[in-house]
């Protein structure tokens, strides 16, 4: 193996990234067919994000012209709790339980990077979160950390699906993983079967449809088709609460940061009903819970009371 493709792996686990691959950078007609007839169907919603930067989405080449190499990582964020903890009705997606993962991951992701690009002046790279344009669980699996299971999520043998995934593009060339090939979903549905809004067909999910979608991205109020929110009020984990890999594979995660504040657990009912704008921004300053923004929790707290 390359001695610097080594090193970048024993860097990565040594900065708390449990799954690492690197993969060459292609251009994939399939991937950008794919995003293409998805967008096309309207299953983006109102995510104009995804449309307006679908050329670099589909073409990592248009995002970053000198791509030759590209490292994925997947770290590790299942805290062992599960919706049962929480002392009140309300649901509230464990990946938000903690601080925002945005953050840590790219802080750990810059970290790597100037340490590769200390090993020569040549080399130039960037360091992509999903806030970036990049299809990340395509790139994932190319690099070998798993395969996109039928919810659509990225699923590793020895993780499951609880995991939040980076990357980092270079200009350089490296050793390549073999890509995950197999898809170890078989003909199991608990997924799709599981979903109380009908969001998941086989390999794809429609936006409008999903919980996460709608307690998260969805702006302004639902209408009677979006009103179902299934005691959710930040996210939904339906899907990989149900899927066997996650229920024979999980592990508690390493990261402290991930584990849960002690509101989420705790708080009551009449609490989250209670939530003003003030402690809205003390509570989840740091979190991913702010893009859903003050007057979408309360919106979809007050949904689930109805």
């Amino acid at each position: 193996m390359n001695k610097l493709s080594q090193k970048i792996k024993m860097k990565a686990d040594e900065l708390g990234f449990q799954k690492v691959g690197i993969t060459k950078v292609e251009f994939s007609s399939e991937n950008k067919l794919n995003l293409d007839k998805w967008i096309s169907k309207g299953f983006h919603a109102s995510m104009q994000w995804i449309e307006n930067r679908k050329e670099e989405r589909t073409n990592i080449f248009n995002y970053f012209p000198d791509a030759v190499s590209l490292i994925s990582v997947g770290m590790n964020y299942f805290s062992g709790n599960t919706q049962d903890d929480l002392k009140s009705k309300f649901k509230f997606s464990n990946y938000a339980w903690g601080e925002d993962y945005h953050s840590l991951i790219k802080d750990r992701l810059q970290i790597l990077l100037k340490w590769i690009k200390n090993t020569s002046e040549e080399i130039e790279g960037v360091a992509c979160v999903d806030t970036s344009p990049i299809m990340e669980k395509s790139w994932a699996q190319k690099a070998g950390l798993g395969w996109q299971g039928k919810h659509t999520n990225l699923i590793s043998r020895d993780y499951g699906s609880w995991l939040f995934l980076g990357e980092i593009i270079l200009n350089i060339p490296l050793d390549y993983d073999k890509p995950f090939i197999e898809d170890l979903c078989g003909s199991c549905t608990a997924c799709i079967d599981a979903c109380p809004t009908n969001a998941i067909t086989s390999y794809q999910i429609d936006s409008n449809k999903c919980i996460s979608y709608r307690t998260i991205e969805h702006r302004g109020e639902f209408n009677e088709n979006e009103n179902n929110l299934d005691g959710w009020i930040y996210g939904c984990d339906i899907c990989q609460e149900v899927c066997p890999w996650n229920e024979k594979f999980s592990k508690i995660s390493s990261e402290n940061s991930f584990f849960p504040k002690t509101e989420i657990l705790d708080w009551s009912e009449k609490k989250w009903m209670d939530l003003d704008d003030t402690t809205f921004k003390k509570l989840f300053k740091g979190s991913a819970v702010k893009r859903t923004k003050f007057s979408g929790l309360k919106r979809n707290i007050k949904q689930n009371s109805s």
